[in-house]
């Protein structure tokens, strides 16, 4: 499996294909896995990820005060410099938005198109994900994934999400059944409690043409904060797309044709 290093952790990365670089980051609790198994990319693009520290084969946890948005993005920039990539088109699903979002904003000189998939965060935190997020990390330290995972399951949230949003009832209570989540169960309570930027006023600095993706019937991903975001960002266009809890497999089609669209529209066949 391939890594590079930094900071004293091996962070495990994917990188196929030839072409455009589009670094797709995965969200909170997730891994690599994830954008690779959402979009397929045409022939022209080179898709690539990497575990984000205490997310997947990236490891060991090392310091938890460094569990970041802002630190997540330089990671980023460390895989590019060792890739030897000077710019991409970099984004990223729920926390991996947020995670692009700030690298966007902080190394422009780097990003050619930017992404935003499922954004669960506008330039502060969303109350709900800090409510749930930090109730399952308290249960994972206190009584363990196991155990932790039976009270969850019996808990009013749970409850009302496997009623209201299925899909997300089921991605909440796979979160306690990573192996290694034991470890670094704090990265739901820090990393929930970050935001990308200090005010949506900095998104009118990008210059990257920009695709914000978001749906309806998911609290973790509210649809508002889709056009939220396109509207501060002035090459943004939106597209309202299928929830997961509706249809997984017409949420991942329309996904592929939204990337595969903004790729054609604004860097297939252009000079790089």
């Amino acid at each position: 499996m391939p890594f590079f290093n930094r900071d004293n952790l091996q962070f495990h990365y994917r990188d196929e294909g030839s072409g455009i670089p589009f670094v797709f980051q995965h969200g909170l609790g997730a891994d690599l896995t994830q954008p690779f198994s959402l979009f397929r990319p045409p022939a022209g693009v080179r898709l690539i990820a990497f575990d984000c520290r205490a997310h997947g084969k990236t490891h060991p946890l090392g310091d938890a005060n460094k569990l970041s948005l802002a630190t997540f993005a330089d990671d980023l920039l460390e895989m590019l410099n060792f890739l030897k990539i000077s710019a991409a088109i970099v984004g990223g699903i729920s926390m991996g938005a947020a995670v692009t979002l700030n690298f966007t904003l902080r190394y422009p000189e780097r990003v050619r198109g930017l992404v935003q998939s499922r954004p669960a965060w506008t330039d502060r935190p969303h109350p709900w994900n800090v409510h749930i997020f930090t109730l399952i990390s308290r249960l994972i330290d206190e009584d363990g994934p196991r155990r932790g995972q039976e009270i969850f399951r019996e808990s009013a949230e749970y409850k009302e999400a496997a009623e209201r949003w299925p899909d997300v009832a089921r991605s909440l209570l796979g979160q306690f059944e990573d192996p290694g989540v034991k470890e670094t169960a704090c990265k739901f309570s820090r990393i929930i409690q970050d935001r990308p930027c200090d005010s949506l006023e900095q998104l009118r600095s990008i210059q990257a043409p920009t695709l914000v993706l978001a749906n309806g019937q998911d609290p973790i991903h509210p649809l508002e904060f889709g056009p939220l975001l396109a509207r501060q960002i002035p090459n943004a266009h939106f597209r309202e797309i299928t929830s997961k809890s509706v249809s997984v497999a017409k949420h991942e089609q329309e996904v592929q044709e939204a990337l595969e669209q903004f790729f054609q529209t604004h860097f297939i066949g252009r000079a790089w």
